[in-house]
């Protein structure tokens, strides 16, 4: 039998519409791979098609161990008040709000906030914003952040806009919730070699959290300064991944590992393949997992293999001189370093802060990059409170705390 059927999109009649039109898909942007960067820049043209008044859209994270929100993510490209800042969440009431009601927090006339005596609210103010929007974002029962949506114009949040922005900000969950577990997914998978590593290599239990943390500061004492244009999802790309730095030592013999006297040639050899080691392992998780995709993974990959590298080019794996090794690596090498200084170990007392800090500018001559250096001194009242809040066990018993 013969189908006398009119197929779909061909003429009925003479002078008939097509059954079927393809039309431009507005938020096509949206599905194109890009980082969260260029996601967040899709998002404001998008919401552009449905209201005019949003000028910047932001995202901070939020820090269960510290209670505090960290920026993360702008759109507004140069425009960036808030830029490596952190909102203490005890004392933003209304932000803790937002978050404890899961409901929007809509402010209309920033102006309320003029006697305002925080940081936040003063660089703000200072920018010329008139209005905000700010919605709290969760995967499931856990809280991720919050979106912020600003406007130059006072009044412009309607219940329409509030209606859009909603949608918006409930991608903009989606997305930054799907790219926060890849990159947790990622990092629990070496997390988890890197526990079997130190359950036998003799380094004390809050180092990794500690050097995180001094790695998150020198990063961003270097954008601040000027010396190196970081953006947030640098700094808690460096801060996520940096206690992954040891990794490879997982291949490395026990007979090496452990040995309680200092190495031979031979075996010393072995244990600087823990680098290399490291980058097959990031490598391998990554393939497996189907995380290639994942943000910042080069920048996983530079702190394993690169951490050992000095300036002067006499490190390992591959000899890199001064600004041939990753930012990343100079970064947590220092970080690295100035724990391990003032850290207790069975084979030493902890040195002092400012006797780790001499010892630091020594070998900035040749060994460590000497403007990370001087970014980790410049932060010693933070470098002070973090050893405070992660020092080690016996040493808070000792205080009575």
């Amino acid at each position: 039998m013969v189908d006398r059927r009119v197929p779909e999109g061909a003429a009925a009649g003479a002078g008939a519409e097509p059954r079927v039109a393809y039309v431009a898909d507005p938020l096509a942007a949206l599905a194109e791979n890009q980082d969260l960067g260029q996601f967040l820049a899709a998002i404001q043209a998008a919401v552009g098609n449905h209201c005019d008044c949003i000028d910047r859209i932001s995202v901070a994270l939020y820090d269960a161990d510290t209670d505090t929100l960290k920026t993360f993510l702008a759109s507004s490209g140069g425009d960036a008040p808030l830029q490596h800042y952190e909102a203490d969440l005890a004392a933003a009431p209304s932000l803790r709000e937002t978050i404890l009601s899961r409901r929007p927090r809509v402010v209309n006339d920033l102006s309320v906030f003029a006697d305002g005596t925080r940081e936040h609210t003063r660089r703000i103010r200072d920018q010329g914003y008139g209005a905000s929007c700010t919605f709290p974002l969760f995967l499931g029962e856990r809280v991720l952040g919050c979106a912020f949506f600003d406007s130059y114009r006072k009044g412009c949040f309607g219940e329409h806009v509030v209606r859009v922005l909603s949608l918006f900000s409930h991608l903009i969950a989606r997305v930054v919730g799907s790219e926060w577990i890849a990159a947790r997914t990622l990092r629990a998978a070496l997390k988890t070699a890197n526990e079997m590593v130190h359950h036998k290599d003799p380094e004390t239990g809050n180092h990794l959290e500690r050097m995180s943390r001094f790695s998150r500061l020198i990063a961003q004492d270097l954008s601040r300064s000027g010396a190196h244009a970081l953006d947030d999802e640098f700094v808690e790309s460096l801060f996520l991944f940096s206690p992954l730095h040891d990794v490879g030592k997982i291949g490395i013999p026990d007979a090496v590992l452990l040995k309680p006297a200092k190495l031979e040639g031979p075996e010393w050899e072995v244990m600087k393949s823990h680098a290399h080691l490291g980058r097959v392992m990031v490598d391998a998780i990554i393939g497996n997992f189907g995380l290639e995709s994942t943000g910042s993974v080069d920048l996983l990959r530079h702190i394993a293999e690169h951490h050992h590298e000095t300036v002067d080019g006499a490190g390992y794996p591959h000899g890199l001189v001064g600004e041939e090794i990753p930012l990343a690596a100079r970064v947590v090498a220092v970080a690295d370093v100035f724990d391990a200084l003032t850290s207790r170990r069975p084979y030493k007392e902890p040195w002092t802060n400012d006797d780790a800090f001499r010892q630091l500018r020594r070998l900035a001559r040749d060994k460590l990059d000497a403007t990370c250096v001087e970014a980790l001194i410049h932060n010693r009242p933070a470098v002070e409170a973090i050893q405070r809040q992660f020092r080690e066990e016996e040493e808070a018993v000792a205080a009575g705390t």
